[in-house]
């Protein structure tokens, strides 16, 4: 099944008789917070989940954004009625990142039929609606691990004899800007590969041969190991999951990423350009 479905085909959907479970996850680094744009106008029938505090846990030594508790994450799935074999469609406001992180989540969690709305919400051309829906209980009951993760530990292997991908802007990569974590610049021996770069100038992902080519030229070759991937926080990097398996490949995430790894000084920092 394709990671992500386009407007017209959620339209269709939606009509038939399966409908999927629509999950809003409206989300801003830094924010302001997603929920009154919700409230403002959603797509018909969608529940609001809050990235901060229903897909993420705690801030701490894990990372600004580490994993939620899976049973806290289940009852959340549950109340948006999530079930186990519904289908579930995911979108935000359109960078992509916070639908990807649903999308991540509920794949790590075992839910086998879930998919980002291609280019988020202003790809659908259909109505809007301000009611808020209440659906019924769910039966989705998590089982983390259905898809790898990395450590710390096993992100700096993959930096050293594999491919590992540094999801994040250029220049927090080079160390050139640091906005928000202890310290700039990467994980030695990971390489620079933007998100920014898996989408066209309307949010919507590449076509599949273009992100191919585009990992395959960083790097990226078919095996069971997979790439690995970090960002900030967990967020932006399973949107380069997500892309990375459009393309073909198998990412595997470091969930705690830059966040957990400059937390702990003792930790090697590289700065500049990096590998070419």
């Amino acid at each position: 099944m394709k990671p992500i479905i386009t407007a017209s085909e959620y339209a269709s959907e939606s009509a038939g008789p399966r409908p999927p479970v629509v999950l809003d996850v409206r989300w801003q680094l830094g924010g302001p917070p997603g929920r009154p744009d919700y409230e403002a106008g959603h797509l018909p029938g969608a529940v609001f989940v809050d990235l901060d505090t229903e897909l993420a846990g705690p801030a701490g030594s894990g990372g600004r954004h580490p994993l939620p508790d899976p049973e806290a994450f289940g009852a959340v799935m549950r109340r948006a009625g999530v079930g186990q074999d519904t289908p579930v469609v995911v979108y935000d406001g359109g960078l992509g990142w916070a639908a990807a992180r649903a999308w991540w989540l509920l794949r790590w969690t075992g839910h086998g039929d879930v998919r980002v709305l291609d280019g988020g919400l202003a790809a659908w051309t259909g109505d809007l609606t301000t009611e808020i829906p209440h659906p019924s209980e769910g039966d989705f009951r998590p089982k983390p691990g259905a898809l790898p993760t990395l450590d710390a530990e096993s992100a700096a292997a993959f930096a050293r004899s594999g491919l590992l991908l540094d999801a994040r802007a250029a220049e927090r990569y080079r160390g050139d800007a640091e906005p928000i974590d202890r310290v700039g610049g990467h994980i030695p021996g990971a390489v620079s590969a933007p998100t920014t770069e898996n989408v066209a100038e309307d949010g919507r992902y590449l076509p599949a041969e273009r992100l191919a080519a585009r990992f395959e030229a960083l790097g990226a070759e078919g095996g069971t190991e997979g790439v690995g991937v970090y960002c900030g926080s967990g967020v932006s990097g399973a949107h380069q999951v997500l892309a990375l398996e459009i393309a073909g490949f198998r990412g595997v995430l470091y969930p705690g990423s830059w966040s957990e790894w400059s937390s702990d000084p003792s930790r090697p920092v590289a700065t500049g350009p990096g590998p070419q």
